[in-house]
């Protein structure tokens, strides 16, 4: 066995080019300028002991189930509750979290073996061990229900070495498992709840963490209370963390003013400036590892992990239209008038400062005469109706207002469709939909911003997109530690998923996260995910 080269790798590229986390300036639309957001600073302000904390979340979660869960407000919630074997510190360096350091891998690649903390208990103070390890990973991986089986698809068997210690056995060297192990795929559950609930964990769930699931009113609130058992649980002042479910933005920062709740995530980009102008509030950003735009439904006829089928709409059968529809699109606008310009506008799903992003990227201009063109070579009568799903928030249902506008004039005819966010991702993965507004949270590691996402069969890939130009290069990007050959790779898989046009980016995501001055020792960091470990009313 040897030291992780490939991780150790990724580590530091990732450590010494973080992604800036101060918001990009410019107003829109007649407002006023966008203020300047910088990211969440060291707070070494002495926090009192105990306490109820409620925080608002913008929506609400689906199963709060580490094998079952897609949502970004999910992982919100499992950061305060359920430890991963891996983490990321607030230079987005891979840090060990339940495990003791990062792992060995072998020379071939192929096996990768961890060595765990010791003393650990889960919530219901069941020893963390090695078997406890193995039930949960061989769950995520195996499960017929699990989102998690892409992100471990690599990892064919998991062994119990010893109280201490698992090794995984990879049917190909896998590079970015170390960042997978640091988000849901590296989520450890009890083994008695997962014996007693079965199916059913996500309505009680017990991990290890400074909060433990106390219970959950589904579409109001989700309530956690200290854990007495944790292993750090010195450090943990807060009795209570209760997340509120408030949809609308305006009402989100409402409540913050009015001090119904000491933090808001999310804030809507309209609602910042305001937030900001409070004299007891204050507003830090985080994120930009995602992106958002829409799907479009070119093969998921009947599920997106089945095999790709025949979609009946004018935008699935001529790329000629898919290509007329982006070019009608003008990012910038869409980011000031929609975000007040606080986004990063883009057509890729890699971040715009990471490593493995090469400067050979470009972005189609907007180009409405060009749009006009191919719409009139393909022959279709117009207007061409088009149904744009959207999450049924104001922000979401703004955006698919001013796409619907944009692409008006090319000869398109938008119906906007909403739903609550939950729903709209059911009516995804489903395929029930012609195009479809949505976005990912951002990993770390580029992998998790494609795999899964736009490679064939992935359970996030909702639009049935499936080209070898795609899994080829991204599989093999995978399989190396060299930081210029993913780069190449990862350029050759997007560039090819820009032709297809099947996911359309428009910008990445910055996230800002609003707070009662007094509120100290929150730990806010590039993934978007607040951390409550330490936090509290400051003395």
């Amino acid at each position: 066995m040897r030291s992780p080269l490939s991780f150790r790798r990724l580590v530091v590229a990732l450590a010494v080019s973080p992604l800036v986390l101060t918001a990009c300036g410019g107003g829109g639309g007649g407002s006023a300028p966008a203020p300047s957001v910088t990211g969440a600073g060291a707070d070494d302000r002495q926090v009192k002991g105990g306490g109820t904390l409620t925080v608002a979340l913008n929506a609400d979660p689906d199963a709060l189930d580490p094998s079952l869960s897609t949502t970004l407000v999910g992982r919100e919630v499992f950061v305060n509750m359920c430890e991963k074997l891996y983490d990321i510190d607030a230079t987005s360096a891979l840090v060990p979290q339940l495990a003791a350091e990062l792992p060995e891998v072998s020379e071939d690649g192929k096996t990768v073996t961890i060595k765990l903390r010791t003393g650990l208990k889960f919530n219901d103070g069941t020893t963390l061990d090695a078997a406890a390890v193995k039930k949960s990973l061989d769950r995520h991986r195996t499960w017929e229900k699990s989102s998690r089986q892409a992100d471990l698809a690599a990892v064919e068997e998991v062994t119990v070495v010893d109280p201490e210690t698992v090794s995984l056995a990879l049917s190909r060297p896998f590079t970015p498992l170390t960042a997978q192990l640091a988000d849901r795929a590296g989520m450890i559950m009890s083994p008695k709840a997962l014996d007693s609930e079965g199916d059913n964990f996500g309505a009680g769930p017990v991990c290890v963490g400074p909060f433990k699931f106390a219970g959950r009113t589904s579409g109001s609130e989700i309530r956690l209370e200290r854990a007495p058992d944790y292993y750090d649980a010195a450090k943990v002042k807060l009795d209570k963390l209760t997340y509120k479910i408030i949809v609308d933005p305006n009402v989100r920062a409402a409540n913050l003013k009015s001090g119904d709740v000491q933090v808001a995530d999310q804030l809507a980009t309209t609602t910042v400036a305001g937030v900001q102008a409070d004299p007891n509030l204050g507003v830090v950003s985080g994120g930009g590892l995602g992106f958002y735009g829409f799907t479009i439904n070119v093969g998921n006829a009947k599920g997106a992990t089945e095999k790709p089928g025949k979609v009946d709409t004018a935008l699935a059968g001529d790329p000629r239209l898919r290509e007329a529809f982006e070019l009608s699109l003008d990012r910038d606008v869409i980011n000031k008038t929609v975000y007040n310009g606080l986004y990063e506008p883009d057509c890729f799903p890699l971040p715009l400062k990471s490593p493995y992003r090469s400067p050979d990227l470009k972005c189609p201009p907007h180009d409405p005469a060009k749009a006009k063109q191919l719409v009139t070579e393909s022959g279709v009568k117009t207007p061409i109706p088009v149904t744009l799903l959207s999450p049924n928030d104001a922000t979401n249902q703004r955006l698919a207002q001013v796409i619907q506008q944009m692409v008006k004039d090319a000869g398109f005819a938008v119906t906007v469709q909403t739903a609550e966010f939950v729903t709209t991702l059911e009516q995804g993965r489903e395929g029930k939909f012609d195009a479809f507004l949505n976005g990912w949270s951002g990993r770390v590691d580029p992998d998790g911003n494609v795999t899964n996402l736009i490679t064939s069969g992935g359970t996030n890939n909702f639009g049935g997109m499936s080209d070898p130009g795609i899994d080829d290069p991204i599989k093999e990007a995978a399989a190396t530690g060299d930081v210029n050959e993913r780069r190449d790779l990862y350029a050759k898989a997007v560039q090819r998923a820009a032709e297809i046009r099947s996911v359309i980016y428009l910008y990445h995501n910055k996230y800002y996260l609003g707070m009662n001055k007094n509120v100290a020792g929150v730990k806010y960091y590039e993934d978007g995910l607040p951390r409550f470990t330490t936090a509290g009313l400051a003395q």
